[in-house]
């Protein structure tokens, strides 16, 4: 018997940075909590929270956004609460994901329409072009050993994004650099000091940069979106500088982190299910198959939503200022919604997955991490003709993003 099977609910370990690093996502706990506790109260965590577990319940949490509020804060992460209650030492402007209405639906607009299907469409061919390039330069060299993260998985959503905003391409490393130092503010590889040091500095590193582009697109705007954020107006006034600059950063840090980990834990899970990679390699699948990769994979561990007032809800009484965490991972393998969850089928129809959230807050970049996707596997699985692991997957320090860091693998490509 698991060990997850035999400690008391109170004590199985679904928060701490450390249990995410040493042995990934905690699926037999989170299935015991929706067995026996879905909604379960963690008190000695240094931020007291409930454990959201099932689809249906994040799901009617995430619909009611005038109750279940995003602003106090954004994950729950005792070190990152103990900064934000010191004042002075978290000084920047809630990002996108951290709005409430009514400013998060005024400031989404500004972004919604260039991420629409139709939208996308104008870029496709773009996208389609780097990734393919990504793709070839690795399989061209026919038999070789790799971190698939550092060769595949990061130049591709890095570079688009690049691309998006206007980033000269010569300064696309900056953009990985600075989003591993503030996504991995809990991992000592990336702040081996403190994140008051190290993770904030690359914040400032960011702003800084992006502070001489939105000057420079001041007076020579182009079609990119450091122009779009600059000269964007709500009720007729121009955003702050430093929301621009907020803008900038959920573009860097979200639009790389989750399609990043996606497309490796993707990778990952084909070669744990080989049949399943022979279907995926059918273009007939292809789309299904990156629904099942989003689902199995579920890039982000938890969001964090603060009640606004005292409430019933599922039968349970709760008071304002109650934190609670909305583990998608969790929803992603939930019995009541997935026929057989613990499967990866590149074929599985429905697939009703909350990889991107539901209700308001959804990925405002779902379609493009899609299109990302699609276009990496599309080239990479038909030139695959063998492909294992040469390694253990290293995995981020953090309890927001399921980070791989390093996925070795040994591959020997077709032919072009």
């Amino acid at each position: 018997m698991s060990a997850a099977a035999e400690l008391p609910l109170d004590q199985l370990d679904v928060i701490t940075p450390d249990s995410f690093q040493a042995h990934g996502y905690p699926h037999e706990a989170w299935a015991r909590l929706r067995r026996e506790s879905p909604i379960h109260f963690y008190a000695d965590t240094g931020v007291p929270f409930w454990a959201v577990t099932r689809h249906a319940d994040i799901t009617a949490i995430s619909k009611q956004p005038e109750l279940f509020l995003n602003g106090p804060r954004l994950f729950v992460n005792a070190r990152a609460e103990k900064m934000m209650q010191e004042e002075g030492k978290f000084p920047r402007p809630p990002t996108l994901i951290e709005m409430d209405n009514p400013q998060h639906s005024a400031y989404r607009k500004i972004i919604s329409s260039r991420f629409t299907p139709a939208a996308l469409k104008k870029i496709h061919a773009d996208v389609d072009r780097i990734a393919r390039k990504i793709v070839e330069d690795v399989l061209a060299e026919g038999e070789a050993e790799i971190d698939f993260v550092d060769k595949v998985a990061a130049p591709l959503p890095i570079a688009v994004i690049g691309w998006l905003l206007g980033v000269p391409e010569e300064d696309w490393p900056k953009l990985y650099d600075w989003t591993n130092r503030m996504i991995g503010f809990d991992d000592p590889e990336f702040n081996p000091t403190n994140f008051e040091t190290d993770g904030m500095r690359a914040m400032i590193e960011l702003f800084t940069y992006f502070s001489e582009m939105v000057e420079e697109r001041r007076s020579k705007p182009q079609d990119d979106l450091v122009s779009l954020f600059t000269h964007a107006e709500i009720d007729g006034e121009k955003l702050p500088q430093l929301d621009v600059l907020s803008y900038c950063q959920i573009i860097v840090g979200a639009g790389n982190e989750t399609t990043r980990n996606a497309t490796t834990g993707g990778m990952l899970a084909l070669i744990e299910h080989p049949d399943e990679m022979r279907k995926l390699a059918d273009p007939a699948n292809l789309r299904t198959g990156i629904e099942e990769i989003l689902r199995w994979t579920s890039p982000v561990i938890h969001f964090a939503r603060t009640l606004a007032q005292d409430t019933v809800f599922e039968g349970h009484g709760f008071k304002k200022g109650d934190v609670f965490a909305l583990y998608y991972p969790s929803a992603n393998r939930d019995e009541d919604i997935f026929e057989d969850p613990y499967a990866f089928r590149a074929d599985r129809k429905p697939n009703r997955h909350l990889a991107f959230g539901v209700g308001e807050h959804f990925c405002a970049g779902a379609h493009i991490a899609r299109l990302e996707l699609e276009m990496a596997f599309k080239y990479l699985l038909p030139r695959l003709e063998e492909v294992e692991l040469a390694g253990d997957p290293d995995r981020l320090r953090s309890n927001l993003i399921g980070g791989i860091k390093r996925l070795p693998i040994r591959f020997k490509a077709k032919p072009a």
